[in-house]
């Protein structure tokens, strides 16, 4: 199976702050092109930190309201630091957390989720920046094809890994839900099939049909 990488996925075309940019060029930037988070980079071009939008509304957040409705939010020291900085640098996200170009959707994913960020700078060996990824980008992979993820099912899974015959095991996909139906020697294949399938690109849900002419789950009698 041919996983899609991050290399495949991310905009190489990246948007960049330097740690000095002030906080009315960082608005500007990010207004000018569109976006809500840019990556800040060392003179060599290493990202150091990610400064977005919710980095700079702590600024907003920390103002006083003049009704005097609204009370001045209790912010901890770390977060009046950044709504009292005036530069990308102290205004940032840091370190930044990034990911390697040859990285499957999975891993990103799973760094994206225990690090609660909503994208992730790509960085080479060298940890210069090479692109930057986002959640939206991830998602894409579910936008292939039904019939291109039957083929890989088909082809990789039930031909090529399990070695099962076209008259043991189908697959149908619809909106990238899978179904499998057939039969298959051993009860201890189809929770592998499973997995497999649910393992490749674009699928969002399996649901299995399969029946067993051995029951190898069960003790052997002595």
């Amino acid at each position: 199976m041919q996983h899609r990488t991050v290399a495949e996925l991310m905009t190489r075309d990246v948007v960049t702050a330097q740690p000095d940019l002030p906080f009315k060029d960082i608005v500007r930037l990010l207004a000018d092109n569109d976006v809500t988070a840019v990556p800040v980079v060392d003179d060599l071009g290493r990202p150091v930190g990610l400064v977005s939008e919710a980095d700079l509304l702590r600024k907003s957040a920390d103002q006083a309201d003049p009704s005097g409705r609204v009370p001045v939010p209790d912010l901890e020291a770390w977060e009046r630091a950044k709504a009292e900085g005036s530069r990308a640098e102290e205004l940032m996200s840091a370190p930044a957390v990034c990911a390697r170009p040859d990285w499957s959707v999975v891993e990103a994913a799973r760094l994206m989720e225990a690090q609660n960020v909503k994208r992730l700078p790509v960085v080479d060996e060298t940890d210069r920046l090479l692109g930057i990824v986002s959640r939206g980008d991830l998602l894409r992979v579910f936008l292939r094809r039904d019939d291109a993820i039957r083929d890989e099912i088909t082809a990789d899974v039930l031909r090529r890994t399990m070695r099962l015959a076209p008259s043991e095991v189908t697959a149908e996909v619809h909106d990238g839900r899978v179904d499998l139906m057939g039969s298959v020697e051993f009860r201890s294949l189809i929770p592998v099939i499973e997995r497999l399938c649910r393992s490749v690109d674009g699928v969002v849900s399996v649901d299995q049909h399969l029946t067993y002419r051995t029951d190898d789950a069960r003790p052997s009698p002595s």
